[in-house]
């Protein structure tokens, strides 16, 4: 599968599932940074999550395919420390130190693929205010305006799930956003896909790739097509 856009803005190369070079999930942990169900799945009791015996969905099994994952509580140097890859996906908005601390690790050669979606569509049993609720809109423009980035959604797109091109093949979105290239001052090089879906931005040694969309990442909706082009993204960000 082309992840890169092609023929678009981006200049990236292919990228093929099941592809990172001699890395394993036995060799490789993956962070991750999520308010999401992805770990333990919504609405877990306690002891089935510490015994094993609640069942994840299917986002977490392709993930472990690649690497080991540690689940993060925050984004301070002390968490990152000892990472070398990490996915967040429609992460809490955070504090100052934590983009300092993320935007330090990236430049110091970290590899990140994030998932933030401007109106998350996943549905939740909890309802609005509840802690345990995926925040509905990422708050990550801190960042963005640093890598040289805006997000931007356009309130009068048709709501329902549909499929965009994406390289050579197609991705789920629904209601998604897009990256737009903004200011003067950018301090890394970014390149977008047709229609700002996809951004991958180096970052002094490390790199980030971002998708303005989470609908992928819904553990409501499986299919093979998903799996495939999750696990080519995560491929991408675990190759060197």
């Amino acid at each position: 599968m082309c992840l890169a856009a092609c023929g678009g803005t981006s200049a990236d190369s292919q990228v093929e599932p099941g592809a990172t070079g001699q890395e394993t999930a036995e060799t490789v942990n993956l962070g991750l940074f999520t308010t999401l169900p992805i770990y333990w799945g919504e609405g877990a009791e306690i002891g089935a999550m510490l015994s094993g015996a609640s069942e994840p969905g299917w986002v977490r099994p392709v993930l472990e395919q690649r690497a080991t994952l540690v689940p993060l509580d925050t984004l301070e140097a002390e968490a990152l420390e000892g990472l070398g890859h990490v996915v967040l996906a429609q992460p809490r908005p955070l504090a100052p130190s934590e983009n300092v601390a993320f935007d330090s690790w990236l430049r110091e050669g970290g590899r990140a693929l994030v998932f933030a979606d401007p109106l998350l569509t996943q549905h939740s049993d909890y309802a609005l205010g509840d802690p345990r609720r995926p925040h509905d809109m990422v708050v990550m423009s801190p960042l963005f305006a640093r890598w040289g980035l805006e997000l931007r959604f356009d309130d009068g797109q048709p709501a329902g799930e549909r499929l965009v091109g994406f390289g050579d093949g197609e991705i789920p979105v629904d209601l998604a956003g897009a990256f737009a290239l903004a200011g003067k001052d950018a301090q890394a090089d970014c390149t977008l896909s047709d229609g700002g879906l996809v951004a991958r931005c180096k970052r002094g040694t490390g790199q980030v790739t971002l998708v303005a969309d989470a609908a992928l990442v819904d553990d409501h909706f499986d299919s093979p097509q998903r799996r495939e082009v999750l696990d080519a993204l995560v491929g991408e960000v675990l190759s060197e």
